[in-house]
């Protein structure tokens, strides 16, 4: 297979996967490929963010934070569900899904601030961080049932606990709303009054501070049976 059928293929499948279609990426010949497809479009997707910010910093406009992101959060991913036993599970495998799933942040690039008053942009950023957020979770299950093979509560719990805890954590260490407003852009001109991205932020926090330890407890329970399991099966 020559350098631009590989190229090809990783982008067909790369289409597929973002489209929900059945899609198997040829990690052991074309991982490296893919990993460099994700790190190129988390990058696209971090310049995109804030090449029209005036008060960006460097390392903004060159897109790091976005890089750095993938890289973070398939070590907090990996982590918290490699105890659940998943099969197919190795940090690699994990870093090159989150980054096929960095292009739907691309929306994040579109200048709406250039063409629509404040207030607009600001929801239509949040609109689009709605839309980027739900489009990666529903990946992310379809890869721990279909990649992973784990099933039922153990797919809710190694969603939501890993996604409840960071949420908690930044509650905790009281900058949520800092790190909220950055990711939706607002970081520059913050709103001064209770809007749709405050009202989303309140509930989302509400919801992670309030479920965090009911799916810190399933969590264990899933861990204890899944070995029992396994044990039993030697």
């Amino acid at each position: 297979m020559t350098h631009s059928e590989k190229i090809r293929e990783v982008l067909i499948t790369e289409i597929k996967f973002l489209a929900f279609r059945p899609a198997k990426p040829d990690l052991k010949n074309l991982g490296n490929y893919y990993l460099a497809l994700g790190i190129i479009t988390a990058w696209l997707a971090g310049v995109g963010r804030y090449w029209d910010s005036p008060k960006a910093e460097l390392w903004q406009y060159l897109g790091l934070g976005s890089v750095a992101y993938i890289f973070i959060l398939s070590i907090i991913l990996w982590a918290f569900i490699a105890p659940l036993r998943p099969e197919n599970w190795s940090y690699k495998s994990v870093l090159i899904f989150v980054g096929m799933t960095s292009p739907p942040a691309i929306l994040y690039a579109i200048p709406v601030e250039q063409y629509f008053t404040l207030k607009i942009a600001q929801t239509m950023n949040v609109w689009f961080l709605v839309v980027v957020a739900t489009w990666r979770v529903a990946l992310l299950i379809r890869y721990l049932k279909y990649s992973a093979k784990l099933t039922g509560l153990a797919v809710f719990i190694a969603t939501a606990l890993p996604l409840a805890i960071i949420i908690s954590t930044l509650t905790i260490m009281n900058i949520e709303q800092p790190v909220f407003q950055i990711m939706v852009g607002f970081g520059q001109e913050p709103i001064k009054q209770p809007n749709i991205a405050h009202v989303i932020l309140w509930l989302i926090t509400g919801i992670s501070v309030i479920f965090s330890p009911s799916l810190l407890v399933g969590y264990i329970g899933l861990i204890i049976q899944r070995n029992k399991i396994l044990s039993s099966a030697e």
